[in-house]
């Protein structure tokens, strides 16, 4: 009976040995098969470049580059990219068991791309002017800061030239811009300076001419079509007291046309072009814009013709004139310098002692030589 029991319990432990044993190996079979299982169906995400520029338009799917065994659940969602950096991205994708996971990458917004310069090429301003260079230049940026343009380079405002400049304008990325123009400094027609061929300083203010003091209008040098609004009280004056020293000597002295305005000079030179033609009419009449009369400091007297310079009163204001600051201002003999033939009754108001040196003892100076300047049109 011993011996029995014995043998029992023998088997028994074998049998549990042997359930033991297989028990390991079927567990060991089945994780090796789940494993396999596992990762044949585990979700795996390639990835494309993870840099992209500030402030692009982009959807989280445009950084995928393949899923497998899944579907990415947000792949249409808009990433934020307005600053630079790295930034965390999370997937949110379905498995093939219709379960959610979840996938965080970084991606990194920069900005490598410069600035855009919108300016002019060419620039011109005047001598002296107060020029603000960056006024029409504009700076854009797909960082989209607020980025100011610089001016390189060197330049005179106060001197004629051309001068080869940039615009520069960099970004916080340290990206830069430029881009070349030229600023063209020049002379002001209506105010510049210059100096005549006899070395007199010559000043054009608001489009009126000026040489060492004196208003000078001729074939060269214009008048603006506003200015002048009557005689001058200085040249009133000194007709006056000519008039009335001339009367006291028994002469009869008065004005026969004293301010004209531009619109009038013109009626009357067009009236002259249309009767003599314009090659005649410019030796006798001034075109608008550059007949003295418009300056307020002129006047013609008595009658205006040839025979008043053999008149007593002609005779006697071509002597006498420059002592009240008058100059007989087309004079004999003169008219290719002048460019206006010889005009006896036309008479021009300059004062101080310029007069008595352009009377010469008779033998009148024409501003035109005095300074040395022209009278022709252009």
């Amino acid at each position: 009976m011993r011996r029995i029991k014995k043998n029992n319990s023998n088997k028994v432990i074998l049998s549990l040995i042997i359930i033991l044993i297989l028990g390991i190996i079927f567990y060991g079979v089945y994780y090796i098969y789940s494993k396999e299982v596992y990762k044949k169906n585990k979700v795996e995400v390639i990835l494309n470049e993870l840099k992209v520029e500030i402030n692009s338009e982009v959807l989280l799917n445009s950084f995928i580059k393949e899923i497998k065994n899944g579907e990415i659940i947000n792949k249409n969602v808009m990433v934020d990219t307005s600053k630079l950096g790295k930034k965390k991205i999370e997937l949110i994708i379905k498995n093939k068991n219709d379960e959610e996971e979840k996938y965080n990458f970084d991606i990194n917004v920069v900005d490598t791309i410069k600035p855009v310069i919108e300016c002019k090429k060419e620039i011109s301003t005047y001598v002296g002017s107060d020029i603000d260079l960056l006024k029409d230049v504009k700076v854009s940026d797909n960082s989209l800061e607020d980025i100011k343009a610089v001016v390189k380079g060197n330049y005179d405002i106060k001197k004629e030239g051309e001068y080869k400049l940039k615009y520069e304008a960099k970004d916080s990325s340290n990206n830069k811009e430029e881009v070349d123009f030229v600023l063209k400094v020049v002379n002001d027609p209506n105010n510049r300076t210059f100096t005549t061929s006899k070395g007199f300083n010559g000043k054009v203010v608001d489009g009126v001419t000026y040489i060492d003091g004196i208003l000078i209008a001729n074939k060269t040098y214009s008048l603006p079509s506003n200015y002048g609004s009557g005689i001058t009280s200085e040249t009133q004056k000194a007709f006056n007291q000519m008039q009335a020293d001339a009367k006291a000597l028994g002469l009869n002295l008065y004005l026969s046309s004293g301010f004209r305005s531009y619109w009038t000079q013109q009626t009357i030179y067009n009236n002259y072009v249309a009767r003599d033609g314009q090659a005649a009419a410019d030796t006798y009449s001034a075109r608008a814009g550059h007949s003295e009369h418009q300056t307020g400091l002129a006047f013609d007297l008595n009658t205006i013709n040839d025979s008043f310079a053999n008149t007593a009163e002609g005779k006697w204001v071509a002597d006498n004139c420059h002592k009240y600051g008058l100059i007989l201002r087309y004079p004999k003999g003169k008219d290719n310098v002048t460019g206006y033939k010889y005009e006896s009754w036309h008479l021009r108001y300059i004062g101080g002692e310029l007069p008595s040196k352009l009377y010469n003892n008779g033998d009148w100076i024409t501003l035109e030589e005095y300074f040395g300047i022209d009278s022709k049109y252009n």
